[in-house]
């Protein structure tokens, strides 16, 4: 069964429901979707299986847990050679600090969303960290004032209502 097999609108409403609260039972989601609970159970075990839902998270205050700063940062590989890129995403994959990573095209190779405590963390970052990775000849940063919008959820297309008291086994 191919991924678009399987997100028809009961699995589409799970997904949905999964990524507004991943914590509900499974009589909950079942009941949310119009499923009965063994099939319910199933279509979310598939979809493990298969890796559409790549797993469950919470989602933590930064600044709560002592992460004031959030800086995004780009940054220009001298060399694009296949072992070199691997190398790079290998150890920018290792550090902690780097919390999202993207292969990007336009003015710069990577774009990054760094996490730390202060700015003083970020520029011992900056030299200690990234500046010594072989290969970057250029990084630019970004410090983010503030979060606007933080994605929990894709935006995959609304489907159907569920029935309003039909079950599908």
């Amino acid at each position: 069964m191919s991924a678009q097999e399987e997100l028809d609108p009961y699995s589409r409403r799970l997904l949905l429901e999964l990524m507004r609260d991943s914590r509900q039972t499974v009589q909950e989601l079942a009941d949310a979707v119009g499923l009965s609970t063994s099939p319910c159970w199933k279509r979310i075990k598939t979809m493990e299986e298969r890796g559409v839902i790549r797993g469950y998270t919470a989602r933590v205050d930064p600044e709560k847990v002592g992460l004031g700063l959030t800086v995004i940062v780009e940054a220009n590989l001298a060399r694009h050679r296949q072992e070199q890129v691997r190398s790079f995403e290998d150890e920018i994959a290792a550090i902690p600090e780097i919390v999202q990573c993207l292969s990007t095209t336009g003015e710069s190779d990577y774009v990054m969303t760094v996490m730390v405590a202060d700015i003083k963390c970020f520029e011992r970052f900056l030299h200690e960290t990234l500046l010594r990775m072989p290969g970057i000849t250029h990084v630019r940063s970004r410090i983010v004032l503030r979060e606007l919008k933080g994605r929990t959820q894709l935006p995959l297309p609304a489907p159907p209502p569920a029935p309003a008291r039909a079950r599908r086994g």
